[in-house]
Formats: structure tokens, C-alpha cells, sequence
């Protein structure tokens, strides 16, 4: 059986009654007593009027039943929907309280605390007067503008709880509400069709998508919702970047994660330092050779960047990013600024050239050998870092950059040059014109140096000031390491490993080097370094474990019959010879004939024979004596001479081979070698001296090439002639 419903509050003092503000009562204390006085509410008796127990003075408390129609049915009304409201659920604890509070948005935070602030003057203004809570909340709810159940239904929220731990128990519990329960459902299905059309990388609309779904769930009999519904419960279902990823791909998802911020105060400047190539959105025409046509292309700038101001410290200009740009890019930062502690690199082939990072373990590009040559960083002592593979992020190089291509590719000076950033971003006078190399040059450093001096910088080192400023101001008393004279060499110069000759004299390309001190390292593996730009002057040697061991000039060839340079080399030779003999008359302080004289004072007494105890006797006929020895067969005269004539003739006609051997070419030399292989791979017989001169030349450069040759034009019938 269901209960009547009943107002929570069925006795109202005169007080409550002008406070509950209802229809058709007044809204004042001596208003309401008038009003009960008229209609003789204290008359009915005590079921609907009595006096206030426990109050001063009387006081008198009227019956909810008394009140006109209208504020009855407001009253019933009020309790008909907190019967129906389903029941409270337990208080939160005080840190799932204050956990719920963090999460709420600042709107519903201030209400909180203007409930708060409200509670706070009640329970003042009840301590400071005597007058109790009712009438304190009436006063206060006067000034607040609240009404006083209003102000007791916040008593309430908050009744057994710490003073300190209201502030969460007063906000607003809509946004605890357990989330509303659709009454009509969709089939699952229906919706692994929707997500699978559309969380994929094709992007289709999310129209497209519901559409194409409700068709087959049309087909299948499946529950459907309508569209702007099903998207709610995809957005509700599938987080933002869940359908990034599906949609857009990883690189997007990516994208969406914060970049990891890296602090540079800690750094001094060349502490560490970052470098990469950046193509240049210009035209610009290169010097040529006369007679060739013009080279017009977009330049290639390798820059390097101190970390710690991000000042440029370095450029140079090239065709295509290569180490050689790298090497004496990395060399002007040397020479002015010192070298760095730490370098971040790109991954690229420039980069991780043997001649820059060789021996670094970590280049992950080309085979690590434990032979390698030594490149400039690791010969430096700088600890090497490559970036990740196409991540910008990962480099601050790549922000100067980016000013760059406004900065400077849109100088006013390259009107008509410009190429635009992308190929659908081309300007109207695209490829009108192109700029020198040398006013390009010109340009790119008045940009540069504009770029490190521009103040208004807001990095957490700058603070306002420019790079060159933050640079110069640490610089001054940073412990910077600059580079020796035998450093220099490390990157003004190429490097190769290549191995002495047994003379001592080194070959590269098809130039020879030679100096004195080279013999006491024939045969050796040594490292040459050399200017690139004057190959000829001569090359720096080192040993294979980077130890400079001297200068080697270049020997440049003459002519066959030059008189003079025969003089010269053999004045040299002598010259060195007559060197050798001194430095070995160094070493040797005794003659030969002075070692044998110490000898012979020092040679052995010679022992007297001894004499044997036992004799073997000999015994039988004619055993002592010794055979007679054969006479040689005697020969006439004219055999004598026609063995004479026999060996003349075979020693004429091998003079002959020799010469005819001579004279051959060596595609005829080949001919015959390829017969004997014929003969031999037939099993047919050949002579011993013919398979040892088959097996000489076999090992020739000269077979070598014919067989290579023969490989690739043996089946022409005119290759042997």
C-alpha cells in the first residue's frame, strides 16, 4: 500500500511561514500574524494551531493544513518529487570528496564556496547575537538573496563534517549524477559496422559512414539510433585520439603528444652545439666553366647552432649536402668559437661520413670497422648524439631554420628567385629569375647575422636579449677548449687509409709520396691527411692509431728522357744514401775485420784426436782394395761435332721462342693460354715447363684483364683478329 505523501515540514512558525515566501501568505513575520489572527488559526485547537515548545515567550506553530490551496499544493508538490528521487548514496569519503572536487570546472567550484561563504555568516551571526540558526538564516538570506531552506538544505549537505572538509560537500551533486540510461537501445552490431567505416585512414564523413551502416542494419533487422545520437556515442565511446590514430594515421597520433622541453640554463655555451643542412627556397646561379650552360639550382646551407643561445655559429654553402661542406663548416666554428663538448647530428649521409664521426660506435649508418679511420669529432674528443630520423624536434636548428625561410628566402632582394615553400605555394613570377652566387652569399650573411642579433629573444636564457648577447655575456668565462695546430690538420684536411709501399712511398690517387722517414714504416697501414683544395701540395701522415708521424711531398712524374730531372734524382738518391750510410756509421762502432780479430783472440783451443780402442777387421779376398773406376765411353770426332751442332741449334731455336714470345701481343699471349686450358680440361698432355708458365701467367694482371675482356666480347669472331 503506498503512503500519503506529506510535506517534509508540517509545522511552520510565523517566521518559517514569511520566510518559505509561498502563495497566497505573506511574506513577513507580523504579516503572517495578522493573516492567522484574521482567520482565527489559533481558534481550530491544537490539531492545527499550538504553542512553539521550549520558546521564550510563547510563540505559536501552525499546521501545514491550515495554508491556503496554493501553498499547500507548492508544499505537496515539493515532497511528491523527493519521494520520488531515488535514494542518496552513501557520502563520499573525505579524499574521494576532495579527489571528486579537483575535477569539477572553476564555475561549479565558485558556487561551493559562495555556499561556503553563506553557511560561514549564518553560523557568525548565531554566535554573535544568541538568536538562534532559524532566525540567522532568515537574516542572512535577506542580504544573500537565499532562500532559508535553501540555506538549511546546505546545513544538511554537510551535517558530521570537518570544518576544513565543507568546501567539497557544497558543490553542486549534479555532476556526481550517474550518467542517464538511454531507454532505447542500438544493436552492437550495428555499431562495430559504424566504427569499422569509420575509424580508418580514408576519412570517410561520419555521414557517409552512418548512412552506409543503417543500410546494412536495415538488411540484418539491427536497432538503430539516429545520427547525431550514434556520433555522440562515438565521441563518448572512442576517445579523440583513438580516432586520430585510426583516422589520420601514427604520425598525426604522434603529433598530438607533447614535445618533451629540454632546459638549456644548465648548458655553457659550446657545451653543446647541433647542425644540419637546410635548402634554400631560391633560385640562385652557380659559376660555371665558359661554355657551359648556366647552373641554377636551390642552394644547400649546412649551418651549426649553439644549444645553449642559439646563436648560428658556422655556415657554408653548397650544391648537395656532403661531408666535405660539413668538414670545413665544422672548422670555421673551430677556429673562432673553440670545440664542443657535445654535438647533435643529423643521421644523414653527410653526417655520418667516416670523415666526420669514423669510429663512433653509435653512427648507425655504413659498416663499423675496427679499422676505421679516426673522423673530426671523434679525433676531437667530442661526444657525438645523432637526432632521430626525420624529427625536427629533436634538433633547435630547426627553428632558426624556419625563421630563415622568412627572414631571408623572402628578402626583398629575391623578388622573382623566390620558388615558394611547397609546390602548390609557387608565386606568379616563379622562376622569373635567379640570383649570383655572390650576391646570394652576401644576403645570406647580412640574414644570419640579423638572426643572432635581434633582440627580443624569449628562450628561458635570453630573456629579451638576442642570441649573439647570451652568447658573448656566458662566453667570456666558460672554459672553452681551442684547437692546436695538429688539430687544424683534423679538418682543413681529407683523410684515407691507405698502406705504404715496400720502398716506403705512398700512392693515391696515381700520385706518389715520398719522404725519407717513410721506410721505417714500408708495408705499414697509415692514415694520410690532405688539403682538399691543393692535393699536390703534399700530405700530413699518420699512423693507423691517429700518432702524427710527418710531411710527405708530392714526387710529380716527368719526362722519359729528361736529363735534368735524372740528374736531380740521382743527386737525392745519393744525397739519402750518403744520410743512411752516416746514420748507420752511428750504429756501427767495430770493422768487421775488428769483429773477426776478437774472434779468432777468442777462439778455442783445438783438441787432440783420440785414438779408437776397437778395429774393424776386414775379411775375404781383395776386400782393402778399392774398385777400379769405369772408363767413360770414348766418342769419335764426328760425333763430337754433330753434338755440338745439335746443341747450337736448340739453343737457337729457344733464342728464337724467347724473341717470338717477346713480340707477341697480349691477346695472342692469352690465345695460347686459353689453348692449354683447352687442352688440359680435354685431358690431352702438356709439358711441365708449359704448365708452370700457364700457371705464372695465370696470376698476371694481364690475364686477368684478357679474361675479363673474353668474358664479355669472347663470342665476336673478330676478337682474336
Amino acid at each position: 500500500m503506498i503512503s500519503p505523501i506529506t510535506p517534509s515540514q508540517e509545522w511552520w512558525t510565523a517566521e518559517e511561514i514569511a520566510a518559505a515566501a509561498l502563495p497566497d501568505l505573506p511574506a513577513s513575520k507580523r504579516g503572517v500574524n495578522m493573516h492567522a489572527e484574521t482567520r482565527r488559526w489559533r481558534e481550530v485547537g491544537p490539531i492545527a494551531a499550538r504553542h512553539r515548545e521550549g520558546a521564550k515567550g510563547g510563540g505559536w506553530e501552525y499546521n501545514w493544513q491550515l495554508f491556503p490551496d496554493r501553498a499547500k499544493r507548492q508544499l505537496l508538490q515539493a515532497a511528491a518529487v523527493k519521494s520520488a528521487a531515488p535514494e542518496a548514496p552513501a557520502r563520499q569519503s573525505r579524499d574521494e570528496a576532495w579527489a571528486w572536487y579537483e575535477t569539477l570546472p572553476q564555475s561549479v567550484k565558485a558556487k561551493a564556496e559562495a555556499r561556503l561563504k553563506v553557511i560561514q555568516q549564518v553560523e557568525a551571526l548565531e554566535a554573535l547575537q544568541g538568536r538562534g540558526r532559524h532566525l540567522a538564516s532568515v537574516d542572512v538570506g535577506k542580504l544573500t538573496g537565499t532562500g532559508t531552506r535553501t540555506i538549511w538544505t546546505w546545513f544538511s549537505m554537510i551535517e558530521g563534517v570537518r570544518v576544513d572538509d565543507r568546501l567539497p560537500y557544497l558543490a553542486p551533486r549534479n555532476r556526481a549524477a550517474v550518467a542517464w540510461v538511454r531507454s532505447k537501445e542500438y544493436s552492437p552490431e550495428f555499431f562495430e559496422v559504424l566504427a569499422a567505416d569509420f575509424l580508418r585512414l580514408g576519412q570517410p564523413p561520419f555521414s557517409d559512414s552512418y548512412r552506409r551502416a543503417v543500410r546494412i542494419a536495415k538488411a540484418k533487422g539491427w536497432d538503430v539510433l539516429p545520427e547525431r545520437t550514434m556520433r555522440r556515442i562515438m565521441d563518448r565511446r572512442v576517445s579523440n585520439l583513438s580516432q586520430i590514430l585510426a583516422r589520420r594515421g601514427v604520425e598525426a597520433a604522434t603529433r598530438l603528444y607533447p614535445p618533451q622541453v629540454r632546459d638549456k640554463s644548465a648548458l655553457a655555451p659550446m657545451e653543446a652545439v647541433n647542425a644540419d643542412f637546410h635548402k634554400f627556397d631560391v633560385f640562385v646561379s652557380w659559376p660555371v666553366p665558359k661554355g657551359e650552360a648556366p647552373l641554377i639550382t636551390r642552394p644547400q646551407m649546412v649551418a651549426f647552432q649553439d644549444i645553449f643561445s642559439g646563436r648560428i655559429l658556422s655556415w657554408r654553402l653548397d650544391l648537395n649536402p656532403n661531408s666535405v661542406a660539413v668538414q670545413l663548416c665544422a672548422g670555421d666554428m673551430i677556429e673562432t668559437w673553440g670545440i664542443p663538448e657535445h654535438i647533435l647530428l643529423d643521421n644523414g649521409r653527410e653526417f655520418a661520413a667516416k670523415d666526420i664521426t669514423g669510429g663512433a660506435l653509435t653512427r648507425y649508418r655504413f659498416k663499423v670497422k675496427e679499422d676505421d679511420v679516426p673522423g673530426l669529432f671523434t679525433a676531437l674528443g667530442t661526444k657525438i648524439h645523432f637526432a632521430t630520423p626525420y624529427h625536427g624536434q629533436a634538433k633547435p636548428i630547426e627553428r632558426a631554420f624556419r625563421d630563415m625561410c622568412k627572414s631571408i628566402a623572402l628578402d626583398p632582394r629575391f623578388a622573382g628567385a623566390y620558388t615558394g615553400n611547397t609546390p602548390l605555394a609557387k608565386p606568379e613570377d616563379y622562376g622569373s629569375r635567379a640570383i649570383a652566387l655572390e650576391e646570394f652569399q652576401r644576403v645570406v650573411a647580412e640574414g644570419i647575422e640579423e638572426h643572432n642579433t635581434r633582440v627580443g629573444r624569449r628562450s628561458e636564457v635570453a630573456w629579451g636579449r638576442s642570441f649573439a648577447q647570451v652568447f658573448d655575456e656566458a662566453y667570456a668565462s666558460a672554459p672553452i677548449r681551442k684547437a692546436t695546430e695538429a688539430q687544424r690538420r683534423l679538418w682543413l684536411l681529407g683523410a684515407e687509409g691507405v698502406r705504404a709501399k715496400n720502398t716506403g712511398a705512398i700512392w693515391y690517387q696515381k700520385n706518389e709520396f715520398y719522404a725519407d722517414w717513410l721506410h721505417e714504416h714500408a708495408g705499414k697501414r697509415l692514415i694520410i691527411r690532405f688539403d682538399l683544395a691543393a692535393f699536390h701540395d703534399g700530405i700530413h701522415v699518420y699512423s693507423f692509431d691517429n700518432e702524427y708521424l710527418g710531411f710527405a711531398p708530392c714526387r710529380q712524374a716527368v719526362g722519359f728522357f729528361s736529363a735534368d730531372e735524372e740528374r736531380s734524382i740521382t743527386r737525392l738518391r745519393k744525397a739519402w744514401l750518403k744520410a743512411e750510410k752516416a746514420a748507420l756509421a752511428a750504429h756501427r762502432t767495430l770493422t768487421a775485420a775488428e769483429v773477426g780479430q776478437m774472434m779468432d783472440e777468442t777462439a778455442p783451443v783445438p783438441l787432440s784426436p783420440v785414438e779408437s780402442k776397437v778395429v774393424k777387421g776386414v775379411f775375404g779376398k781383395n776386400k782393402g782394395v778399392p774398385k777400379r773406376p769405369r772408363s767413360a765411353p770414348t766418342m769419335s770426332e764426328a760425333e763430337v761435332a754433330q753434338a755440338q751442332v745439335v746443341m747450337l741449334s736448340d739453343a737457337a731455336a729457344r733464342q728464337a721462342q724467347i724473341a717470338a714470345d717477346d713480340a707477341d701481343t697480349p691477346r695472342e699471349r692469352f690465345k695460347r693460354a686459353l689453348e692449354l686450358e683447352q687442352q688440359i680440361a680435354a685431358g690431352e698432355p702438356i709439358t711441365k715447363d708449359q704448365r708452370a708458365a700457364l700457371a705464372a701467367y695465370q696470376t698476371s694482371p694481364e690475364y686477368i684483364a684478357e679474361r675479363i675482356m673474353w668474358g664479355q666480347f669472347g663470342a665476336s669472331a673478330e676478337y682474336f683478329g
